[in-house]
């Protein structure tokens, strides 16, 4: 056996790992995995990139994230021309949600959030996903 075969081959953060990862992580480990998962989506050619999209996260035991992921699957497969996953529709919040909640981030998210996230009452900025 060479070195090759020993070693598994690279394979790119799926959103239902993403999921299993911010469970139970804090907000700042919860940003960077995120950009993490933007990062190596961005990288994936786009004929495959659904394929990180398609599977459904188990809850993360915080609703808003939870949502927050389904906006994020649908956002993405969007920019790329293709329909949403099916799963991400039975997710959205009845309260609206700024994860940056100051002032200044909130008039920014209520007029800059992408559709996918307005419309389950996530409000983040489209600049806040584009981090990595």
């Amino acid at each position: 056996m060479d070195d090759r075969e020993a070693v598994p081959g690279y394979e790119p953060l799926t959103l239902r790992r993403l999921g299993a990862l911010i469970t139970d992580s804090d907000e700042t480990r919860r940003w960077r995995l995120i950009a993490e998962f933007l990062e190596e989506h961005r990288w994936e050619p786009v004929e495959t990139r659904s394929t990180l999209l398609d599977e459904e996260p188990a809850a993360t035991g915080d609703e808003h994230w939870d949502v927050f992921l389904a906006a994020l699957a649908e956002h993405l497969a969007a920019k790329d021309g293709r329909g949403a996953p099916a799963w991400v529709e039975t997710r959205s919040l009845r309260r609206l949600w700024f994860p940056f909640n100051t002032r200044a981030a909130r008039v920014d998210a209520l007029v800059h959030a992408p559709a996918a996230f307005r419309r389950r009452g996530v409000y983040v900025a489209a600049q806040e996903l584009n981090v990595a």
